[in-house]
């Protein structure tokens, strides 16, 4: 049996060239950077080579700062918890606004400081599924927004929001504005400066990292209250001795994915969008999100008639590897929160499936899962309809 892997919004794995990077810091330059003596100083001059290359592929100005953290969940929550301890604990400015669709690690912060007084403001998503420029506008507050966190793409859809116009629309109101690039970073081109944002987050195991490194890109001139307080690593702005081994492939990946970017846009769209015709022409199926809109990796699914677990589970006695949405919530028996944000019925809302590609998907690969999917698809409706 084939073996296929079309679940890279939940994680890659990790480029063979990125891991030969890393090896030699395992074991031979293992030393504290914190350390004075040779053994802490020996890694430093491959960090700084790390950090230019995350500088690089962001277009980040090098008078900003890229802070390393665990992951972007925990890099989401210092960016929504530093600007309640700078602004929003003291009341001139006490609300924020997320999307519907925002990963949990944004959406559960942001629950969390409602309980502490904050005002979240959730908006509507528009008849193609993403936050626009007007609806921003129709409820920003400039008088009492403090930050909005609008994710440039979302995990489950693959639909990119228009995160310059937001940013643009945040600043006019005096508002600060984070994105969640985790999704969007090697998929399409991400540019700090050209897009104006003053935070963005992401994590190096979606773009063929290694798990546990993310970070945070700060704009010159900002600050943020540390989520964890300690040591003075990263210049007293984010405590713990730093994963060494795991920012030399963060960095390296990254570049990686900036160079791979064409072939993102060309040979993995080409597959994407192969395999979603042969899906779409499935009869009651719907693919959510117009292609020119969505990332080029990505597919979201409705079935008609099949439980989107259920076609996961037949999918994976098959070799093929897919979701419902988010691994985050993947436990989780809510109504995909995407379908629910545009306007499925609840029955619809339950049938959603995920696919997504990298750029080490095979044409082979998407071949076997085309008649696969057809397959699953038809037992599945059977069974459905025998009872």
């Amino acid at each position: 049996m084939q073996k296929v892997y079309l679940d890279n919004n939940a994680t890659t794995l990790v480029d063979p060239k990125v891991k030969e990077a890393m090896d030699p810091f395992f074991t031979q330059i293992y030393g504290n950077p914190n350390s004075l003596h040779d053994f802490g100083t020996e890694p430093h001059p491959y960090m700084r080579l790390a950090f230019d290359r995350m500088y690089k592929a962001i277009d980040a100005p090098d008078s900003s700062d890229i802070l390393i953290t665990s992951c972007a969940t925990e890099s989401n929550n210092m960016v929504l918890k530093g600007v309640y301890f700078d602004i929003l604990r003291h009341g001139k400015r006490p609300q924020i606004i997320i999307s519907p669709v925002e990963h949990p690690c944004v959406t559960n912060t942001a629950r969390f400081l409602s309980e502490l007084g904050v005002e979240v403001i959730q908006l509507p998503l528009n008849s193609d599924g993403i936050v626009d420029g007007q609806i921003l506008k129709k409820y920003i507050d400039p008088n009492k927004t403090a930050l909005v966190s609008i994710m440039w793409a979302n995990n489950e859809t693959g639909l990119i929001f228009p995160v310059k116009e937001l940013a643009r629309i945040a600043h006019d109101n005096g508002a600060l504005f984070h994105t969640d690039a985790v999704q969007a970073i090697g998929k399409i081109p991400v540019d700090v400066r050209d897009a104006d944002v003053d935070f963005l987050t992401f994590s190096a195991h979606k773009f063929h990292g290694p798990k546990g490194i993310g970070g945070i890109y700060i704009r010159e001139g900002l600050r943020l209250t540390p989520l964890l307080h300690g040591g003075e690593q990263m210049g007293g702005k984010r405590a713990g001795t730093v994963n060494v081994p795991s920012l030399i492939g963060m960095g390296y990946a990254m570049e990686l994915a900036a160079e791979n970017l064409e072939f993102e846009q060309t040979e993995v769209k080409r597959l994407r969008d192969k395999l979603e015709d042969s899906i779409a022409s499935i009869p009651d199926t719907m693919v959510i999100g117009k292609r020119e809109l969505r990332t080029p990796n990505t597919i979201l699914v409705s079935v008609k008639g099949v439980e989107g677990e259920s076609m996961i589970w037949d999918l994976n006695k098959k070799g093929v590897a897919a979701s419902t949405g988010s691994a985050c919530a993947s436990e989780s028996l809510e109504p995909n929160p995407t379908f629910v944000a545009i306007g499925f019925d609840s029955e619809l809302a339950h049938t959603g499936i995920r696919l997504s590609l990298s750029r080490f998907t095979t044409e082979q690969e998407i071949d076997y899962t085309i008649d696969v999917f057809k397959e699953s698809v038809e037992r599945l409706r059977k069974i459905s309809s025998s009872y």
